[in-house]
């Protein structure tokens, strides 16, 4: 998988969280952890990050960059769409 998408990234979020809700009910710039947000926990946070590294393969080795990309869905869209920008592309 190259493109990140946001419709990736929900079902993603809703697959591997188990979430009960539709993916229209969840906006980009919503905070995935805390207050007023999806309501993911650290359990959460560790099946999505061996999920985005099972289907983008790119792993989140540090909890700072960590707690930067699972912000929102907007913010982890633009950290894998950078990282992938720096993987080399397989000819």
């Amino acid at each position: 998988m190259n493109e990140v998408t946001f419709d990736n990234l929900k079902q993603m979020v809703i697959t591997n969280c188990m979430l009960r809700v539709s993916p229209d009910e969840i906006k980009e710039e919503v905070p995935l952890f805390g207050p007023d947000s999806l309501g993911l926990d650290s359990i959460d946070a560790l099946q999505m990050t061996v999920a985005i590294e099972r289907d983008y393969g790119i792993a989140i080795k540090d909890p700072e960059t960590a707690r930067q990309a699972y912000q929102s869905l907007k913010s982890l869209r633009e950290w894998l769409t950078a990282e992938l920008e720096k993987t080399p592309k397989a000819t």
